[in-house]
């Protein structure tokens, strides 16, 4: 009889593991499997691939933006320079310039010399009108009353033709007209006056 041989030892490996050779396979496939699920994540929670940055473009000096200054409208208003008080002198001729010494309603004042020759010569300058007429009218003749009213400083305020018994107002109109081209006249006493001025304009005088 022969001897028997020992048991050999069963390579099969126990139930629900893989076989004894194989284990090195599984666990390099485990550990894919792993690397696998762990890039997914990272990709699931990274948000994508990082952006990749294109050429470098060079900035012109047109491509930058102008400097913006500060808004003049929020700066302070330049101090007002306080005006100098006016003198009395000042406030005098003020005064005086505002006044119309024409603006009288009622003359008061009284004539003087001087005034009267002044008014006796524009009379005479006056006679142009009449001879001028005769031209036109050999007989023709009359009186003509002036109202020729003088202010205070001698101005000629107006004229006016207060009677006309010669037919015709070229006479009396252009007599009026010589008055008012005097402009001023010696100035009268006090006030302003209303000189009556009577012409008579007949032939030879």
């Amino acid at each position: 009889m022969s001897p028997s041989n020992p048991p050999t030892p069963s390579m099969r490996a126990p139930a629900g593991m893989p076989p004894t050779g194989n284990t090195k396979y599984v666990a390099i496939f485990g550990v894919l499997i792993v690397l696998t699920i762990a890039v997914v994540a990272l990709k699931t929670c990274g948000g994508g691939s990082a952006p990749v940055a294109g050429p470098v473009r060079p900035v012109s000096t047109f491509d930058a933006a102008p400097i913006s200054h500060a808004d003049d409208s929020l700066l302070p208003p330049p101090p007002i320079p306080d005006e100098p008080a006016p003198s009395a002198a000042a406030t005098v001729a003020r005064t005086t310039a505002a006044f119309d010494p024409c603006s009288v309603k009622t003359c008061t004042g009284d004539s003087t010399s001087e005034l009267e020759t002044q008014i006796g010569l524009r009379a005479k300058a006056a006679r142009h009108c009449y001879e001028n007429a005769l031209a036109q009218d050999a007989d023709l003749k009359g009186h003509v009353t002036l109202k020729v009213r003088v202010a205070s400083n001698g101005a000629v305020c107006a004229v006016t033709v207060a009677g006309n018994d010669m037919g015709t107002d070229a006479v009396a109109n252009c007599a009026a007209q010589t008055f008012r081209a005097s402009r001023s006249f010696p100035p009268p006493k006090g006030n302003c006056v209303d000189a009556t001025v009577p012409l008579n304009f007949v032939k030879g005088h």
